[in-house]
């Protein structure tokens, strides 16, 4: 992975027009519509998004997400008003890879750093919602910011309405180029949903859940080696097991489950295809 380290020298990549009328923006893969794009691409589109336009967010999908999208509820109407949604897992990708998809990863918690590291002015506001104070202690000492603005919302944000609103509020009243949402899958993405229904708040949001516990060394991230070897997951569940147990070890091998069940459709609709086109030549 190569990270632009002078965001001022990012150039626009052209797209010939016979691949923009081919290729559609989005690949559909288990349940979310992912952007065909890689992490340099997405990089930059984010920092180069005008800060003035309206309120736009990313979401990074990873396996745990896509089981909850496969059961519906709030997630999947809250992943449809993304700006861009990117592969969050590397185990996504293999499986991706092993269906014949080109699915590119970018974890959240790479483009956490990747803006922090060389794209955020530490002069600029930068606004995050969640975390706690050691972890906006750590990245301000870190990055050598001046003008962080935290709020932290109360325990149950997914059943509190009012508080929900309360953070894009905050986003409205304090403006800003990046906007990192931090509180845990769905209730990141109910506060950018919110953002955007309110109308007048700005900026780019990033629903990156726990990036900033690990730029501010609260929690140490897998090794190197383990994130290549798609083992991040196994770090994880080392290091919190009472917390993340059922994530790894329950929910999450249901995605081969939901992966069989969409191979089994994505074949019944090719042999479809090919039987109605096979009609209309006959």
């Amino acid at each position: 992975m190569t990270l632009p380290l002078d965001t001022s020298t990012l150039q626009a990549r052209p797209v010939r027009g016979a691949d923009r009328r081919v290729r559609a923006r989005h690949i559909w893969f288990l349940n979310s519509a992912f952007d065909r794009i890689g992490f340099d691409t997405a990089l930059e589109r984010i920092v180069r998004r005008d800060p003035e336009r309206p309120f736009a967010f990313v979401v990074t999908p990873n396996v745990d997400h896509l089981v909850r999208l496969s059961r519906g509820g709030e997630l999947a109407p809250l992943y449809a008003q993304a700006w861009l949604t990117v592969c969050d897992s590397r185990v996504l990708e293999l499986i991706a890879a092993f269906s014949g998809e080109e699915v590119e990863v970018t974890p959240g918690s790479d483009l956490t750093a990747a803006l922090f590291k060389h794209a955020i002015d530490p002069a600029e506001p930068v606004v995050v919602i969640g975390g706690d104070g050691d972890v906006i202690e750590g990245v301000t000492a870190r990055f050598g910011l001046k003008d962080v603005r935290w709020h932290q919302p109360p325990m149950g944000l997914r059943t509190n309405p009012e508080a929900v609103a309360e953070c894009a509020a905050f986003v409205a009243a304090n403006p800003a180029r990046f906007i990192f949402l931090c509180v845990g899958s769905p209730q990141q993405e109910m506060i950018a949903a919110a953002c955007i229904e309110r109308g007048d708040c700005t900026g780019v949001g990033l629903c990156v859940g726990a990036s900033l516990d690990f730029l501010s060394g609260k929690t140490q991230r897998a090794p190197q080696w383990m994130q290549n070897a798609r083992l991040e997951w196994l770090h994880r569940l080392m290091e919190e097991p009472k917390r993340m147990w059922r994530r790894y070890l329950v929910d999450g091998p249901q995605v081969l489950l939901i992966w069989w069940e969409w191979r089994r459709a994505r074949a019944k609709l090719r042999a479809f295809e090919k039987s109605f086109s096979a009609r209309l030549g006959a």
